[in-house]
């Protein structure tokens, strides 16, 4: 993964960081975190070693992913304040997937995820997985309100009648 520092017009926060892109593993890349470019107005970084990998019973978000028209890798990622590689805080990548419900996940749990494109092949390669294990569950047909049976407000069987309880219309 490839997060990049930009500087931005702030007075309380001059930088920021953002998911720049998910990139193939490479042996080259070792395994810790390295800066890739630093200049007056941006940094950018590799954190190499993540592994993303398909599962069956979560083919319901890879087909959700792959049907959209912007198919993406979703990146969870947290501030790190002791990085060993840097006097300041750092972004460290947690995980990485292509499933939306993981996505969804992270984003209830108030966690920081982006998303950036997946390339062509990837996207090709989840859309395989998922048609091969995602079953479209049929739609269930809801009957109407009118059909639904009738209920006291503690869930006992209620009934509906237009004989009067009480001769004469009075009330006793």
């Amino acid at each position: 993964m490839i997060m990049r520092r930009e500087r931005i017009a702030s007075p309380w926060q001059p930088w920021r960081w953002v998911l720049e892109d998910v990139v193939p593993q490479q042996s080259a890349f070792g395994g810790q975190p390295r800066r890739l470019l630093k200049t007056d107005d941006e940094e950018r970084w590799l954190h190499p070693g993540y592994t993303v990998e398909l599962f069956r019973d979560d083919a319901e978000g890879y087909y959700l992913n792959a049907s959209t028209p912007a198919p993406c890798w979703f990146v969870l990622w947290r501030m790190e304040e002791d990085a060993a590689c840097s006097d300041e805080p750092m972004p460290r990548p947690i995980v990485v997937s292509l499933s939306y419900h993981d996505a969804g996940r992270w984003l209830d749990a108030q966690e920081t995820v982006e998303q950036v494109p997946a390339p062509p092949q990837v996207v090709e390669w989840m859309r395989a997985f998922a048609q091969e294990h995602y079953v479209l569950e049929p739609r269930k047909r809801r009957r109407p309100e009118s059909f639904r049976p009738l209920q006291d407000r503690f869930g006992n069987p209620a009934s509906v009648t237009t004989v009067k309880k009480f001769p004469g219309g009075g009330h006793e």
